[in-house]
């Protein structure tokens, strides 16, 4: 882990949510891969910029800039310099490690969303069924 690792703030998915609909500033960006993001589904209004995604598996290059074009014309409704920019995947591995670098890189107000999408395993090896975005029942959708 890096020094990064504890000032990075992590937001309930009810909090998110919340957030998202007082302040239209707020970007919410799915970094699931695309297969994740259109099959599984993912939470509404949320714009997928994969950290790791198929064939290769490997750290997307182009994730800061990416990220820095998902929030061209966001302004916040609150007068703040920056916008909050909230990330999700699967359970919050990914999006911890894409906000280390988001915040490396100087992008401000980042903020990792608790147990992401489908939360973390159960004793029955099942996701959706402890905590995470479906399980708190908020708005998603599926392609």
């Amino acid at each position: 882990m890096s020094d990064n690792a504890d000032s990075i703030d992590t937001i309930s998915p009810t909090e998110a949510w919340s957030l998202m609909q007082t302040d239209p500033g707020v970007t919410l960006i799915d970094v699931r891969s695309d297969m994740e993001f259109l099959m599984i589904g993912h939470p509404r209004g949320a714009v997928n910029v994969p950290w790791i995604d198929a064939p290769d598996w490997v750290v997307n290059e182009h994730f800061v800039a990416n990220v820095r074009k998902a929030l061209l014309g966001k302004v916040s409704a609150k007068g703040r310099s920056s916008s909050p920019l909230l990330l999700i995947c699967r359970s919050g591995n990914r999006s911890h490690d894409a906000a280390e670098v988001l915040l490396r890189e100087g992008l401000a107000d980042v903020r990792i969303i608790a147990c992401g999408f489908e939360g973390p395993l159960d004793d029955e090896h099942h996701r959706n069924t402890v905590a995470g975005w479906r399980f708190e029942g908020l708005p998603w959708e599926q392609c």
